[in-house]
C-alpha cells in the first residue's frame, strides 16, 4: 500500500494517523480544538513527537475541553509544567489557554469553529494536485492573520497550513498515495 513520502513507515503511529486522520474532513468544534491546541505544540518539533504525547495531552488537557482549557489556574498550569507526559513549554501552555478563550469567542460569534473555519475555503475541500506540498498557502495565510488579529498565539502560516491539512480542509495526499 502507497503512502505519502512523509510518513515514517516504521512507526505505526503515524501510519494509523495518516490512513485514518489525516486529511480526512473534521467538522466537530472538540476535535478542530483538539487538533489545533496540537498543532501550535509541534511548533519546532516533529509531528510524531507530538502524535507520541497525544494520549497524555488528552489526559492533561481534560480532553480537550475548551471551556476547562480556557478557565485553567495558575495551580493547573504548573501542574502541567510538571508534567514529563506532555511538551512542557510555558509559553505554549499559556498560548493554549489563551487560544481557549478565542476559539470561545468565535464559536459565539459564528455558531460554531467548523463554521467560522470552513468558511475560509467556502466549505470546499482544497485538494492539491502536486507532490510539491507547499509548507504555507494564501489560504493558511488569510487563516493565520485573521487568528492573529483576534488575539491567538502560535498560529503562524506555517503551523496553520498543518492545520488545515490536519482538519481536511486541505487535502494534501499525494498522487501515487490510496487516500488520493
Amino acid at each position: 500500500m502507497k503512502r505519502c513520502k512523509w510518513v515514517n513507515e516504521k512507526s505505526e503511529l503515524y501510519k494509523k494517523y495518516h490512513d485514518e486522520e489525516w486529511g480526512t474532513p473534521k467538522y466537530d468544534d472538540k476535535e478542530l480544538f483538539e487538533l489545533l491546541i496540537l498543532e501550535s505544540f509541534q511548533a519546532g518539533l516533529s509531528w510524531l513527537t507530538v502524535l507520541k504525547k497525544r494520549e497524555a495531552f488528552r489526559k492533561a488537557y481534560d480532553n480537550f475541553d475548551v471551556t476547562k482549557v480556557a478557565n485553567y489556574t495558575d495551580d493547573k498550569i504548573n501542574e502541567l509544567l510538571q508534567n514529563p507526559d506532555i511538551i512542557r513549554s510555558k509559553n505554549k501552555i499559556a498560548a493554549s489557554i489563551n487560544n481557549a478563550k478565542i476559539f470561545i469567542q468565535i464559536q459565539k460569534e459564528f455558531g460554531s469553529f467548523s463554521k467560522y473555519i470552513w468558511a475560509f475555503s467556502d466549505n470546499k475541500i482544497v485538494k492539491n494536485i502536486t507532490d510539491n506540498i507547499p509548507v504555507s498557502t494564501p489560504l493558511s495565510d488569510t487563516v493565520s492573520k485573521d487568528l492573529k488579529k483576534r488575539g491567538m498565539k502560535y498560529v503562524g502560516t506555517v503551523i496553520i497550513y498543518s492545520y488545515l491539512q490536519a482538519i481536511g480542509i486541505v487535502d494534501d495526499h499525494e498522487k501515487d498515495c490510496f487516500r488520493y
